[in-house]
């Protein structure tokens, strides 16, 4: 299978452009079975992954990030959003790895050791898939072990940590600290987010950001990863 350029949404022929309009409308409603059927629709009239990726479903998650971000959206219609959007990529990813189609960057996330929360992880997952993201994700009570050994093994960008509990919030320093050790502080990112914890937390614990919800990760991780390119340019 050979690369396709993607063109811009408005250089599109006005068929596909209403097809895509109609997989991000169907994605905001969390409507998986269509967009699952737009994807199909759009692979048969021969238009690329990356295409169908970045102009039905990132155009149409950034809507749902936005509106999330502006209380419009609640978490539960969210969640119906991504799990669509999980549903299309379930297509789509193998005939991207084959295409050989650019990912914004990849990310490593878990909910740290001794914290079995996961929703607002999987969420933040979800979205930076969404986004464009390549995601491991490590699930719960992960270990610094664990972290670190997919850190290097993925070559990772960023590392996203979450805890809901204030017993397991110092365990992210732990990981921090095992990072500096390995001498892999300076390669990625550290973004941690969890309800009790604050801006002055990560802070303390030397993090790079705290993000208060998914659309708050996903636009710190897409602001990082602009930043890295341009120093790389």
């Amino acid at each position: 299978m050979t690369t396709q350029k993607t063109l811009p949404f408005d250089q599109l022929p006005e068929e596909l452009q209403e097809l895509y309009e109609d997989m991000q409308d169907d994605l905001y409603d969390g409507l998986a079975d269509k967009v699952v059927e737009g994807t199909k629709k759009a692979l048969e009239m021969g238009r690329s992954p990356h295409e169908i990726l970045t102009h039905g479903l990132v155009a149409g998650m950034d809507i749902v990030g936005e509106d999330f971000g502006a209380g419009i959206l609640f978490v539960p219609e969210v969640l119906m959003a991504a799990k669509a959007m999980k549903a299309a990529m379930e297509i789509l990813r193998p005939l991207l790895t084959q295409t050989g189609a650019p990912r914004i960057g990849t990310f490593v996330i878990g909910t740290v050791k001794g914290d079995i929360h996961d929703i607002g992880k999987n969420l933040v997952a979800m979205m930076l898939e969404g986004a464009g993201f390549e995601v491991v994700d490590l699930g719960i009570n992960t270990d610094a072990d664990e972290f670190i050994a997919a850190v290097r093994e993925h070559n990772a960008d960023m590392l996203g940590m979450s805890a809901l509990l204030t017993t397991t919030m110092p365990y992210m320093k732990v990981v921090i600290d095992r990072l500096i050790e390995e001498g892999l502080r300076d390669k990625v990112k550290v973004l941690v987010g969890g309800a009790p914890l604050s801006e002055a937390f990560a802070e303390e614990i030397g993090a790079d950001a705290y993000c208060r919800d998914a659309s708050v990760a996903v636009e710190v991780a897409k602001k990082f990863m602009m930043i890295k390119r341009e120093k790389a340019a």
